[in-house]
This record gives C-alpha cells, sequence and structure tokens, in this order.
C-alpha cells in the first residue's frame, strides 16, 4: 500500500445531522426499508457509502454519504430532490446541519440551501493510502 503525503482526492463526502419526533422504529424502519433501498436501487458505482447513525435516546442521526466525486454526488442529489422519498426524509427528520467536504458547484449549493444552508469545506492537506 502507498501512502502520500497532501494528495487531493476528487472525493465528495456528505454528513448531514438529523433530529426527529417519530417513534424510534419509525426512524429505524424508514432508514432500512425506505431510504437505503432507493440508494441501492440507484446501481451507482459512484456512491462508496452510504451509512446512517441513530442515537435513539436523544432521537438525533447522522448520515455519512461518500462519493467518487462532487459531480457523482449532484447527479444523484438532482435525481432525488423533490422525490417522494426527499419528501419522506423532510416528514420524519428536520435536517439540522449538512457539511459538505469537497467542491461542489455553485448552483448545487443554491439547491442545497432549500433544505439547509450547507457547510462547505475544502480540502487542504493530509495523507492518503491506495
Amino acid at each position: 500500500m502507498k501512502t502520500e503525503l497532501n494528495k487531493k482526492n476528487n472525493q465528495t463526502t456528505v454528513v448531514i445531522d438529523v433530529s426527529y419526533e417519530v417513534e424510534n422504529n419509525v426512524a429505524r424502519d424508514f432508514v432500512r426499508d425506505e431510504h437505503a433501498t432507493v440508494f441501492f436501487n440507484l446501481k451507482d458505482k459512484g456512491i462508496h457509502r452510504f451509512e446512517w447513525y441513530l442515537n435513539e435516546e436523544d432521537k438525533t442521526g447522522t448520515l455519512i454519504e461518500i462519493f467518487e466525486n462532487s459531480q457523482v454526488w449532484e447527479n444523484v442529489g438532482n435525481k432525488l430532490i423533490g422525490s417522494p422519498i426527499n419528501l419522506r426524509l423532510r416528514e420524519l427528520f428536520t435536517i439540522e446541519k449538512i457539511t459538505v467536504l469537497g467542491e461542489i458547484s455553485d448552483e448545487f449549493k443554491n439547491k442545497l440551501k432549500q433544505m439547509s444552508s450547507p457547510v462547505v469545506k475544502s480540502y487542504v492537506g493530509g495523507i492518503r493510502q491506495e
């Protein structure tokens, strides 16, 4: 395995923090049976990670999405913003914060502002193993 210092990759990571008031089983069932299923059925090889984490005691959650690059994320987002699954997500969860790690277009930033003002952070440095 090769390790390189400060080598930027094109991946886009999205962290979405939510809260909810529905019963925990409703939130869990939505994540497992509806939301994850939609992303699974997209069969887009550019989706590297799509994982939910819930804290059922304080009724909060975090969704982590990692995409090959920002264009993949924008394509997926354009398919799903305003779709029934996105509307259902917004019914069950309140989006508290969206953090985008990577570059995205100004056009897509404006679309995201409809859901929540995203915090976009650009790559500065680190290590990467290949």
